[in-house]
């Protein structure tokens, strides 16, 4: 059952109440973003705008779409991601906020689309993205609604490259914070939120016991270290691939072995791609998988994986359980790709736990009142967010956490703004 109104396309209406439940409780542990959504209510810094975003509905992003709410904002989302949709979350937003939302998980591509359209057609002043898959469309096919847009943020690594590359080429329309960048996201949400929430989703696909496997993680930004990390405190015998000569030497000295994915798809046991590229597993990577091999994606798109080749190669398909399609290959082999090559965390798992979505969803909410701010002296370029915010940002969490530190004094702050004081 779906359906469809002004208000969004959702799974099931009557999902709502076990929505708002899953709401409250991710709120329990996002106090940074509770305090800016309190202030927002008093100060309404986004009265009049229309914001569309193209995030993953989950609960977390639920409690920040309500911040926005009620910082003024007109608010409308769709998903960023076929399978990363929490359908009760979704009928929440709709029925109990009156948040139009687009989502229904497992939605095909068609619809997919249709729900980015349906955002757009709002002609929003404001886009939020994860994967920049609206900002992508704002700059072809909708490029009529792109008039409006005052600019915009964006979640995740692989849509900051996509947005680096539009603005390297003076394409790009309007200014975007790269929220992704900020300190008090990448070095929380990409290492510790990727690092627990990918092995999570594994684990209740597979019920795999990582301890004593071979695990491959390909990719060793953020999110690569956070999984290898993890991987290695379960007691998984980690590899890790890498393209950049520096990530794979930091790899090395982490104590993990590093060598070609050619090498390691001949003796891994579990292969987890995290590059914001494609092809990391590839055609003949998948000709030398031993029998057994779980394959699994924690970067944003299915890309990094090449299933093409994975349903060419093979003789038959079928779902050995939940989120796990089993592939029968021409020579006897079976190979195992999990939540169709999507971000796993999200496909069999619930994603990032709230208290480091707390800070990603922060800079989210901040950075939407800095460009309402400031949009008239920002070009059309990809923009940091500002230090300030992300300083803030860090002192919230701190003090949410009951944790106290150190302060320069006057001294110390002269010494080390001089260059004429030394030993």
């Amino acid at each position: 059952m779906t359906t469809g109104t002004d208000k969004g396309d959702i799974k099931d209406p009557s999902l709502a109440q076990a929505g708002i439940k899953r709401i409250q409780w991710a709120a329990r542990e996002m106090p940074v973003l509770e305090m800016i959504r309190e202030r927002f209510s008093r100060e309404k810094p986004l009265a009049g705008l229309k914001v569309a975003a193209c995030l993953h509905v989950t609960s977390e992003t639920a409690n920040l779409m309500i911040a926005l709410r009620d910082g003024g904002a007109d608010v409308v989302i769709c998903a960023s991601n076929p399978l990363s949709t929490q359908d009760d979350v979704a009928a929440a937003l709709v029925v109990e906020y009156g948040i139009p939302t687009y989502a229904i998980k497992g939605e095909d591509n068609d619809t997919y689309y249709k729900h980015m359209t349906a955002i757009i057609d709002t002609k929003p002043h404001m886009t939020m993205d994860d994967g920049a898959d609206v900002v992508a469309l704002l700059h072809s096919t909708r490029a009529d609604a792109a008039e409006n847009v005052i600019g915009g943020t964006e979640e995740t690594t692989t849509g900051v490259i996509r947005l680096k590359s539009l603005a390297k080429d003076n394409l790009l329309k309007y200014p975007i914070i790269a929220v992704n960048d900020a300190d008090t996201k990448h070095f929380f949400d990409n290492r510790y939120g990727t690092g627990q929430s990918t092995l999570d989703g594994i684990i209740r696909a597979t019920n795999v016991l990582l301890a004593g496997k071979k695990l491959v993680v390909a990719g060793y930004g953020w999110c690569g270290r956070g999984v290898a990390s993890r991987a290695k405190g379960m007691g998984a015998d980690v590899i890790v691939t890498e393209v950049n000569p520096i990530r794979a030497l930091e790899a090395a000295m982490d104590g993990f072995q590093v060598m070609p994915m050619m090498d390691a798809a001949k003796i891994g046991d579990i292969f987890i791609t995290l590059t914001g590229g494609m092809k990391a597993v590839a055609r003949e990577h998948i000709e030398v998988m031993k029998s057994g091999a779980l394959i699994a994606n924690s970067g944003h798109f299915n890309v990094e994986i090449d299933i093409e080749a994975l349903e060419e190669l093979s003789e038959a398909k079928q779902e050995a359980r939940p989120f796990v399609e089993e592939y029968l290959m021409g020579d006897g082999r079976k190979l195992y790709l999990l939540g169709e090559g999507r971000l796993i965390n999200l496909a069999a798992a619930e994603g990032h736990p709230s208290a480091v979505m707390d800070m990603s969803f922060a800079n989210q909410a901040l950075s939407a009142e800095y460009i309402a701010q400031t949009y008239q002296s920002l070009e059309a370029q990809v923009y940091v967010v500002p230090r300030d915010i992300d300083e803030e940002i860090g002192r919230l969490k701190l003090g949410a956490m009951g944790i106290n530190i150190d302060t320069l004094t006057q001294e110390q702050e002269t010494y080390l703004n001089s260059w004429d004081v030394g030993t």
